[in-house]
C-alpha cells in the first residue's frame, strides 16, 4: 500500500471554467479518507483526476513516491468502485472478481486461490457461478468490491459505491466496509481508501478523517468528531450534523469582558470565558447552535431564546422542534421523555442554550472566531 499526496491540485475546463482550485491533501499510509460535500463541490472530479480518468491542468498528484499525472489509469496502481457497479454482464461472478488478475497474466492457480480468499472475506462465495443480472444491488456491489480487492492495489477509490442501494443496504454495506478495512489493517495489510459521498452519514461513519469540499476548495480536513465539534467554518458547520446546525446573523457585544450575542430583540450572555476569545472580533457575527445544544424550558428562563413553534416532528425516541425566533427558523432536538406534549403548533415557547459548544463565525469570511483559546 503506498499514501497519497496533493499538490496544488487544479482542474480547468476547455471553456474556462475552473473545477478545482489549488487544493494540498496528505493521505496517509492504510488511512481510510472520506471526500463528502454537496452536489457540484468537484469530490468526483478530484478522486477521476487521481484515478487518471481526468487530466490534470495544475499541480502534481503522487502515489506512494511517484508522480503519477501523466500514468495511465492501469499504471498508477489503485482500484476504482463506481456508483454504477461496472460488472461485465456476461460473465460470472468468479470471473468478473478474477478478471484483472487474468490480464496481469496471473497463473490459473494463483486466480483461483485469490478468488476464493476474497469471497470469503466479502462472503460471496455462494454467488461465483451466478451472472451479475441474478444479484440483488448489494450483492453487485460486494462483487464490485471484491473485483478491487483482489488486486491488492496501492489505493482504493470508492464513488459513491451506495447511493443506488436502498437505506437497509446502505447502512449494511457501510458497516461491511469499514470492517474490511479495519481487518486488513489488523492483518498488516493496510488499504489506503479514499472514499467520495455526499451523504454524511457515511462521511462521518466510515472516515478516519473527512474532507469536506465546496465549490472545488477543501473547506476543512478532520476526524468527524473534530468536524462536529469544532467546525472551521460556518459552511463546515451547517453541512455536518443532522439537523443541521441552527446559524442565524447577530450582533456581538464584547466590550464588558463578556459575551452578549444580540438576536432581534433577544439577548444571549455567552460568558466570560466565549467573551475573551472575542473581545477583538468584529461585532457582524453568525451564531451557531446545534440542535441538540438547545433544550426546552419553561418561559421566561434567564437566558433563554423565546419563540413560536411552527412544527413538531416526533421521531420516535426524540421529537424535532420547529421554533421562530425573531424571525428566524431553529431547530431544537428533544428527547422524547423530557418532551412536554401538550405543547401544539403557535405555543410560545422557551429554548435555553448549552452556552459551552456556541460558535460563532466571523460573518464575513465564515471562519469560526470561537475556537481560540477553546
Amino acid at each position: 500500500m503506498a499514501g497519497l499526496t496533493i499538490r496544488n491540485v487544479e482542474k480547468t475546463y476547455g471553456n474556462g471554467f475552473k473545477a478545482v482550485h489549488g487544493i494540498n491533501l496528505d493521505i496517509e499510509d492504510g488511512e481510510f479518507m472520506v471526500f463528502v460535500g454537496p452536489s457540484g463541490c468537484a469530490k468526483s472530479t478530484t478522486l477521476r483526476m487521481i484515478a487518471g480518468l481526468e487530466t490534470i491542468t495544475g499541480g502534481e498528484v503522487r502515489i506512494g513516491d511517484t508522480i503519477v499525472n501523466d500514468l495511465a489509469p492501469g499504471k498508477r496502481g489503485i482500484a476504482m468502485v463506481f456508483q454504477n457497479y461496472a460488472l461485465y454482464p456476461h460473465m460470472k461472478v468468479k470471473n468478473n472478481l478474477g478478471f484483472g488478475l487474468r490480464l496481469k497474466r496471473r497463473p490459473k492457480p494463483e486466480i483461483a486461490e485469490a478468488t476464493q480468499a476474497v469471497s470469503g472475506i466479502l462472503e460471496i462465495g455462494e454467488l461465483l457461478e451466478r451472472l451479475p443480472k441474478e444479484l440483488s444491488g448489494g450483492q453487485a456491489q460486494r462483487v464490485a468490491v471484491g473485483r478491487a480487492l483482489i488486486k491488492s492495489p496501492d489505493v482504493f477509490l470508492f464513488d459513491e459505491p451506495l447511493s443506488n442501494l436502498d437505506a437497509k443496504l446502505r447502512a449494511s454495506m457501510r458497516v461491511r466496509i469499514t470492517d474490511l478495512h479495519k481487518r486488513l489493517r489488523a492483518e498488516g495489510r493496510p488499504a489506503t481508501v479514499i472514499y467520495v459521498t455526499h451523504d454524511q452519514v457515511e462521511a462521518m461513519t466510515m472516515g478516519d478523517r473527512i474532507c469536506v469540499m465546496k465549490d472545488g476548495h477543501i473547506m476543512q480536513v478532520a476526524d468527524p468528531v473534530t468536524l462536529y465539534e469544532k467546525p472551521a467554518n460556518a459552511f463546515v458547520a451547517g453541512f455536518i450534523g443532522m439537523p443541521e446546525m441552527n446559524l442565524v446573523e447577530s450582533i456581538l457585544d464584547a466590550s464588558s469582558g463578556g459575551a452578549n450575542l444580540s438576536i432581534g430583540a433577544q439577548t444571549l450572555d455567552g460568558g466570560t470565558s466565549l467573551g475573551s476569545r472575542l473581545s477583538d472580533q468584529p461585532s457582524a457575527v453568525t451564531v451557531g447552535i446545534r440542535p441538540q445544544h438547545l433544550a426546552q424550558v419553561p418561559l421566561g428562563t434567564p437566558n433563554a431564546l423565546e419563540g413560536d413553534v411552527r412544527v413538531i416532528e416526533f421521531m420516535g425516541h426524540e421529537v424535532n422542534l420547529h421554533v421562530e425566533i425573531e424571525g428566524h427558523p431553529f431547530i431544537a432536538v428533544i428527547d422524547a421523555e423530557k418532551y412536554d406534549r401538550s405543547i401544539q403548533r403557535g405555543d410560545r415557547v422557551a429554548l435555553s442554550v448549552l452556552i459551552e459548544r456556541l460558535h460563532v463565525f466571523d460573518r464575513a469570511s465564515g471562519l469560526n472566531i470561537s475556537l481560540g483559546g477553546a
